[in-house]
């Protein structure tokens, strides 16, 4: 299996959008800094993901995450989250 993700970072408010085989490990490599992009941004939270079986399938869903389309529909998913600020509890 791939998987999409989305991370939440506490400390600055932005998300992070990535894919990977194995979510995990993956998450963990965040949390505990091995990720440039993000190493400065913790803490994270992951707040979304989607599983796919087919590594292209997971790839272009991240792309789409990350563009303005698809930020858009996160938002929709994530209505909740974002209106409770449920990182804060």
């Amino acid at each position: 299996m791939y998987y999409t993700y989305v991370l939440h970072s506490i400390k600055d408010g932005q998300l992070y959008t990535g894919y990977t085989p194995n979510l995990k490990s993956r998450i963990k490599s965040h949390q505990d800094g091995y990720v440039t992009a993000t190493k400065s941004r913790r803490p994270l939270i992951l707040i979304y993901y989607e599983s796919f079986i087919v590594e292209s399938d997971a790839k272009r869903r991240e792309l789409f995450l990350k563009g303005g389309n698809g930020k858009k529909e996160l938002e929709k998913i994530l209505k909740d989250y974002f209106k409770n600020n449920l990182w804060h509890k």
